[in-house]
């Protein structure tokens, strides 16, 4: 099988810029995008850098951008490639070299979340009996191996570097739903300041990319929910959301200029907005003042009704699982 490997070059500290490498190969159709790689650093270019390691998707070092999204090149198979393949070292990164990125800003985001449990008292005054049922909801997460993929497509830290990131965030949810661990509270009221839960946009890269369907988005939203039951709603992003539904059953579609007002803490931030409202006035982006009222508006307006008498399901998984390690 013939194909085209067209790699990202660079090495920063050697003043190299960034530029691209082609290689023309003859594999076997059971090749493995890692073994067309390691084949051009044998038998091609020795100065190809790479990170590898188990070859099996399990430890998580090949991770890099394939025709344009992250993913391990151990696991993604030529045969399911175009003949031209794209590979690019992974986003939201340094780059150390070639292929090979500087992981400490994603360890450093992980430890920022104290991940390992905290159980209460010091020590415990007894053992944990946690039913294997009761951990179920957790086998996704934990099935995470570190890759970085989330976080190397991740919208939202392309544009906010103070983003604690996907990864951190579906392992904070992990603790948050152990049962065994007793800062629950102290962990959400952490994700709900800057940089935490609602700085996600769900742009949905996390979901896609994800070699192990850890679905990180999914977890940002249940602790979002967890957050706002518990009354963890002093962010402007519990406000949108809020807003959010107030609107769309007020007036059967979602007033934009409205849901800037409310999501707001006072008068003075939205003066921070000024700009931008003169702006899209310029430009006639201006939402109109008076949203129009849609016929069907009762029709939502009952089914939100409906929605807000029952309480989220992962809310009342949580208090579950927290009822359950009292017992």
């Amino acid at each position: 099988m013939d194909i085209q490997l067209k790699v990202r070059r660079q090495n920063p500290e050697g003043g190299q810029t960034p530029h691209w490498s082609e290689y023309t190969l003859d594999v076997p159709d059971h090749y493995t995008l890692l073994d067309a790689l390691i084949q051009v650093r044998e038998e091609v270019d020795e100065t190809l850098s790479l990170r590898c390691s188990c070859r099996s998707h399990i430890c998580g070092s090949c991770g890099m951008r394939i025709n344009g999204h992250a993913g391990l090149a151990c696991k993604t198979k030529i045969r399911e490639l175009p003949r031209q393949i794209t590979v690019e070292p992974m986003g939201n990164l340094p780059v150390i070299k070639d292929l090979i990125v500087d992981l400490e800003p994603f360890w450093n985001k992980l430890y920022s979340i104290d991940p390992f449990l905290k159980p209460a008292g010091d020590p415990p005054e007894r053992e944990y009996v946690v039913p294997p049922e009761t951990m179920l909801h957790l086998d996704g997460v934990i099935n995470c191996i570190m890759c970085g993929a989330c976080v190397s497509d991740c919208e939202s830290l392309s544009v906010n570097p103070l983003f604690i990131g996907p990864t951190a965030l579906a392992k904070e949810y992990r603790f948050v739903m152990d049962p065994r661990d007793a800062a629950d509270r102290e962990r959400l009221q952490q994700m709900n300041g800057p940089g935490g839960v609602w700085d996600c946009t769900h742009c949905y890269q996390c979901v896609e990319v994800c070699p192990k369907d850890v679905a990180p988005m999914e977890r940002i939203m249940a602790m979002r929910r967890i957050m706002m039951d518990l009354g963890m709603q002093n962010h402007n992003g519990a406000r949108r959301a809020n807003a959010f539904v107030d609107l769309v059953g007020e007036y059967g579609r979602l007033d934009e200029t409205r849901l800037l007002m409310r999501s707001l803490s006072g008068f003075g931030e939205l003066l921070t907005y000024s700009k931008v409202g003169w702006r899209s006035l310029w430009k006639g982006k201006l939402p109109p003042i008076r949203p129009h009222r849609l016929a069907s508006a009762a029709t939502i307006r009952r089914i939100f009704e409906r929605t807000r008498r029952q309480r989220p399901r992962r809310f009342k998984l949580y208090e579950a699982q927290q009822e359950g390690v009292k017992a």
